[in-house]
């Protein structure tokens, strides 16, 4: 599989297609995978690349720590330049699009629009304090704890109703609880990334267009955190993908599919 070095790290990742580059960020226990049914679609206009985040497989937690959102930020950052082809469209989804947002945020220079499909955290009092401080932290720190010894599917089990409601671990496509119990030692890391909450003036500074993609079904704090987004990121648009939750890529490619390739062909 291709792969760039940054900062003397390895970032491997899929591809398909050619023209403009589109990056895609994977979310918590996500990988290059994560965005199987996009490639393709995305591949017909695009130079699609699918990242996998430093200790996402193909590598491995046991490499050690420094999982935190600034390393990842810096590392999509330092795969930009690396890239040499000019900003570039930039997609994340959940913890990737929390990611993808710090990018935008932090080196404008480098997106030229962005995609965010519920992107992952908490808000600060800016913008509203909710969902409630700690809350999505504490539930992934427990099931990290539950992974670490050895209850790995246990603790896969509680992300996904975390994030996804009762059953939804249940729910799951197998090639993607097999992607989660690839990456379920990353969910240790996680413990001590280090995010900090959406505020008010982070949100005013990104100025590329930005789409944002929020599931139908979903849990509500992720549309508080679309809400607040919206609000006041200075060019945003909204859009909800029916009959998907959390998952929205998986539950609904074919909508999700067309509302992104809509809104990039614009910018």
């Amino acid at each position: 599989m291709p792969s760039l070095e940054v900062d003397g790290t390895t970032i491997s990742y899929a591809e398909a297609g050619s023209g403009p580059p589109l990056l895609m960020i994977h979310g918590t226990l996500g990988d290059q995978r994560s965005f199987g049914p996009q490639m393709a679609p995305f591949a017909a206009k695009y130079h699609v690349m699918s990242l996998s985040m430093r200790h996402a497989w193909p590598g491995t937690w046991e490499e050690g720590g420094d999982f935190t959102i600034d390393r990842h930020v810096a590392d999509v950052a330092g795969f930009i330049r690396a890239l040499d082809r000019g900003p570039v469209h930039l997609l994340g989804h959940s913890r990737g699009g929390h990611i993808a947002f710090r990018v935008a945020e932090r080196h404008p220079e480098l997106v030229k629009a962005l995609v965010l499909a519920e992107p992952g955290g908490e808000l600060d009092e800016s913008l509203g304090g909710a969902p409630p401080s700690g809350k999505q932290a504490a539930g992934f720190n427990a099931a990290a704890l539950k992974i670490a010894a050895g209850d790995v599917d246990g603790g896969l089990i509680m992300v996904a109703e975390q994030t996804g409601g009762p059953g939804a671990w249940e729910r799951r496509p197998e090639e993607k609880k097999v992607i989660g119990r690839d990456n379920a030692g990353t969910l240790i890391g996680q413990m001590t990334e280090q995010r900090k909450p959406y505020s008010r003036a982070a949100a005013e500074a990104i100025r590329v267009p930005t789409l944002l993609l929020g599931g139908a079904e979903s849990q509500p704090n992720f549309g508080k955190i679309i809400d607040a987004l919206v609000r006041f990121m200075p060019d945003t648009q909204r859009v909800t993908v029916p009959k998907a939750t959390h998952g929205l890529n998986y539950d609904n490619p074919d909508f999700f599919n067309a509302a992104v390739l809509d809104f990039l062909a614009k910018h």
